[in-house]
């Protein structure tokens, strides 16, 4: 699924790059590319797609002791910041485990997350209690919403 847009991060330090080239799609498979927060161990990534989608899965890889633990996750929800993040029940909450961290996929309450537009995503403390959490793979699991095209449908006569 690759539907997303400009994917902001917010309390991130610039992204890191320390072996391998970034060209072609072996990038994806650097560990040595990462997203990590800057000030603290919470990281708020944003994420809109061009295209309406279920969401049901969810893979973070990280380093064992940088890694994500609580993960809060919000569908369709904009504008949000540190201080408004705690205001708004999550869609779903994702606790990993160390061994979650290989990056294998998390199952989420798919009822939660038919109709997503946009995911927010807070990461709201790391395994080890490290002073920065690390993100080496975010994946998303999920399809495309079919939608009507207005286009397509044809009158019905009402002789036939």
């Amino acid at each position: 699924m690759s539907t997303a847009t400009g994917t902001p991060a917010t309390n991130a330090a610039a992204p890191v790059a320390t072996t391998g080239s970034q060209r072609g799609q072996g990038y994806r498979e650097d560990d040595g590319l990462y997203l990590e927060s800057d000030a603290d161990e919470q990281l708020l990534i944003y994420v809109p797609f061009t295209q309406v989608i279920k969401l049901h899965s969810v893979g973070i890889k990280g380093p064992t002791e940088e890694g994500p633990k609580t993960v809060k996750l919000y569908a369709n929800k904009e504008h949000m910041g540190f201080s408004n993040v705690n205001d708004f029940p999550p869609s779903d909450t994702v606790v990993l485990s160390p061994d979650n961290l290989e990056g294998k996929p998390v199952v989420l309450k798919y009822v939660k997350f038919q109709n997503v537009r946009s995911l927010t995503i807070f990461i709201e403390d790391n395994q080890g209690g490290a002073d920065v959490t690390q993100i080496q793979k975010l994946v998303l699991y999920g399809s495309t919403v079919e939608t009507t095209n207005m286009k397509e449908l044809k009158k019905i006569n009402e002789d036939q």
